[in-house]
């Protein structure tokens, strides 16, 4: 036996928990690696920066997403997602989701989005290949929610650069990716009541009050139109064909 000491209690009194807040830091590990621990209620979760964030490689693919779309590929019309895989599926979402939530707490915005992007994959493959439509509908539920981080994050990631006209361009195409997702599902009278779509555009809307950035031609001509301004729109029509319709 080890005479190492086997309990954490010098880490968990020199790092308490406090209720209601995130508590994520970086660290390293013993052979000097990056990683990223989170302070929970009972202890101390320790995650890896790349990959998936328990370190394992499922029969050798960096994740267990992959080593599933290589089965699909090589089983072809055989494959199924039977309980075992479902069950690896599942783990595979709770932990990108601890490491989504991670990136966002660092304000590391560029790798919320990627571990955004995985899970929405993970979650177009289970969709398609499940074995039980409820199965997959408890993960298709936090699409939006994934979406919403993935669409904040891209955002994050362009006022980082200080370009506040990207920022609100991709919280545009973000808002258009969500209502495609409420008219897949037959719910688009929900759209504009939906919690993360409000926040998105008071996000946008704030972004462009306070980098004073002026609406796009685009924008303008739709609210001249909406005002009955009908010459201006003319004008604002003209602008836009001798830029090619770029805004």
């Amino acid at each position: 036996m080890s005479d190492s000491p086997q309990h954490f209690d010098h880490l968990l009194v020199n790092w308490p928990f406090t209720m209601g807040q995130v508590l994520v830091r970086q660290a390293q590990g013993a052979d000097g690696r990056d990683v990223l621990q989170v302070r929970v209620d009972l202890g101390i979760l320790q995650l890896e920066r790349t990959g998936r964030p328990d370190g394992v490689k499922p029969e050798g693919f960096d994740t267990y997403y992959d080593y599933l779309t290589s089965l699909a590929f090589d089983e072809g019309d055989t494959f199924e997602l039977d309980e075992e895989r479902c069950n690896e599926v599942d783990r595979e979402f709770y932990q990108f989701y601890h490491r989504r939530i991670c990136w966002l707490t660092l304000k590391m915005y560029p790798e919320a989005v990627k571990d955004a992007q995985h899970t929405l994959k993970l979650m177009d493959f289970s969709s398609a290949y499940t074995p039980d439509p409820e199965w997959a509908l408890l993960h298709e539920q936090y699409r939006p929610f994934v979406m919403f981080h993935k669409i904040q994050a891209a955002a994050l990631t362009e006022l980082e650069k200080t370009d506040p006209q990207a920022a609100a361009g991709a919280i545009d195409k973000g808002l258009q990716e969500l209502a495609e997702v409420f008219e897949k599902h037959n719910a688009s009278e929900h759209y504009d009541d939906d919690v993360f779509v409000a926040k998105l555009r008071e996000m946008r809307s704030s972004i462009l009050e306070h980098y004073e950035v002026e609406p796009s031609l685009a924008e303008q001509l739709a609210e001249a139109i909406a005002a009955e301004q009908y010459e201006l729109a003319a004008e604002l029509r003209d602008r836009l064909d001798h830029r090619g319709g770029e805004n």
